[in-house]
């Protein structure tokens, strides 16, 4: 690794030991991990991702009473930092927790409703990514959503795209219940595969 490279590396942690968790912090991030030095590392991926892991853990600690939105600013910072240093198991547990939170507070604040498509792309997601049981619970909170806005007329178009979303959701489902059974047994961090 460079020194210029570890220059940029030892900055990027500052920023967020300063909880500088904004779009520019994230753009920097990327600027590192693009270049020439780091693109194949899996040494500097592997030391960003441990520091973010253990770093991630300790903000979202320091947020535990700031309001909703704050929290979700971060989480979402979280995520997309998660994403770009390719530690999926993080970004999809942070994803997860952030859909709760929104679901959790949505009786208070009715823009934070999480409709089921989220649930969904969440579940497609966390199978593509090996993480099955996970997928079953996301299916399972799709199918939530769908069933407690279900009010569609039967006769309407509505109501049969809602039939055919309720299919799909419960193929995944089948799917991931599957998958997750054929590897039950392992335990394999966050997020159980």
């Amino acid at each position: 690794m460079s020194n210029t490279v570890a220059q940029q590396i030892s900055l990027f942690r500052s920023y967020i030991l300063n909880r500088r968790l904004d779009a520019a912090t994230l753009r920097f991030l990327d600027s590192i991990l693009v270049s020439k030095d780091v693109k194949s590392s899996i040494e500097v991926r592997s030391s960003l991702r441990e520091f973010m892991r253990s770093e991630s853990l300790s903000v979202l600690r320091e947020i535990a009473e700031k309001a909703v939105d704050q929290k979700l600013l971060v989480v979402e910072f979280l995520i997309r930092a998660f994403a770009l240093i390719g530690d999926v198991e993080s970004c999809l547990a942070l994803k997860y927790e952030g859909l709760l939170l929104r679901e959790l507070k949505s009786t208070s604040y009715q823009w934070l409703q999480v409709s089921y498509m989220e649930w969904l792309n969440f579940a497609e997601q966390s199978l593509d990514n090996g993480f099955h049981s996970i997928a079953g619970k996301g299916c399972e909170k799709a199918l939530l959503c769908l069933q407690r806005n279900s009010m569609a007329d039967p006769k309407t178009s509505e109501f049969f795209e809602n039939l055919q979303a309720i299919e799909k959701i419960k193929r995944l489902k089948d799917c991931a219940i599957k998958s997750a059974a054929s590897n039950s047994g392992a335990n394999h961090g966050v997020l159980e595969k």
